[in-house]
């Protein structure tokens, strides 16, 4: 199969997940960036901020997850799509998502079975200096676990719906994007990186925001990191 062309997306084969918790004011930013003929499903886990209601003028799918957490948020997402390949992304703004097509054009063309986002921070304030730690240091402890010489463990990826399903993905909080990664790995998918830039988000931040936030983001991915294959549900 031959790569799709990135000015021409093929319709209605892609969804993208964007979890939702009080982005607002992003959300006109990232959705008039997502590739026509694809579909938004923009998840909303509680906002109080009208996010859901702006997300549906904008025409966006809005998925409802009332159990608060990242992974949860993702997963519902995930659950909902019904698209080919599905991309994920954070809805606050730092990452673009039209950004996801050449990732999507690896996963069609069979080069990869998932593919990451690495982020290269653009500006200050971008990647505060606590998560960019939490992320390195947990970049080495997946390196260690998984042989996978990955440097992010970023939000921004795509693969396909049907083999993601089949991953049994069970954390519901900020371990979901690592535990995809590790069991993806265990079953021998063709893992990719793919440089992109990564800006000041609109906003605070949920997890990575501050030192607590991140040690706990830190904490649930380590727990991830434990699990072995013959241990799944």
């Amino acid at each position: 199969m031959t790569p799709s062309s990135a000015s021409e997306p093929d319709p209605a084969s892609v969804d993208v997940v964007l979890p939702c918790l009080d982005e607002a004011e992003a959300l006109p930013w990232v959705l008039e960036r997502i590739p026509r003929g694809w579909r938004a499903l923009v998840v909303d886990n509680g906002s109080t901020d009208g996010s859901a209601a702006v997300a549906r003028a904008l025409g966006a799918t809005v998925v409802r997850e009332e159990r608060r957490g990242f992974g949860a948020a993702c997963h519902a997402g995930l659950t909902a799509a019904t698209a080919e390949v599905v991309c994920f992304c954070d809805c606050d703004a730092s990452l673009d998502p039209s950004d996801l097509v050449p990732f999507v054009d690896r996963v069609r063309s069979g080069e990869a079975d998932l593919v990451l986002g690495r982020r290269r921070p653009q500006g200050r304030g971008a990647w505060p200096a606590h998560a960019r730690a939490g992320n390195l240091a947990l970049s080495h402890l997946l390196r260690r676990r998984t042989g996978l010489r990955l440097h992010d463990l970023g939000p921004l990826r795509a693969a396909r719906r049907e083999p993601l399903l089949t991953l049994g993905l069970t954390d519901r909080r900020s371990g979901y994007p690592l535990q995809m990664v590790v069991r993806a790995s265990d079953l021998g998918w063709r893992v990719a990186e793919y440089d992109v830039p990564y800006r000041p988000r609109t906003g605070a931040s949920k997890v990575t925001g501050t030192w607590r936030g991140t040690w706990q983001a830190v904490r649930d991915m380590s727990r991830v990191l434990s699990e072995r294959e013959e241990a799944r549900v």
